[in-house]
């Protein structure tokens, strides 16, 4: 399936929009980790937990939680927040 890549994660795909595939949101970010080493830990903390900055799109609905079901023709947005002042 399409996932795309935020800017401050393209250092690791080099690209925009890359193809993965998982039947959860879990399964997809192991197997953009094993295609592109380190990503997931960027978005994934020791815990298991999505990191609070990070924010992850399935077919532009915001989903909360690693185990949600995927489908194989599912758009996965993935969006680094941004905080300041």
């Amino acid at each position: 399936m399409k996932v795309l890549i935020p800017g401050p994660l393209r250092s690791y795909t080099d690209h925009r929009e890359v193809e993965a595939s998982g039947d959860t949101l879990g399964a997809l970010l192991a197997d953009l980790d094993r295609q592109y080493p380190g990503l997931r830990f960027r978005v994934i903390d020791e815990q298991d937990a999505m990191r609070p900055h990070m924010r992850f799109f399935v077919n532009g609905a915001q989903v909360f939680d690693a185990s949600h079901a995927l489908d194989p023709g599912d758009e996965v947005q993935i969006v680094q927040a941004l905080s300041g002042g």
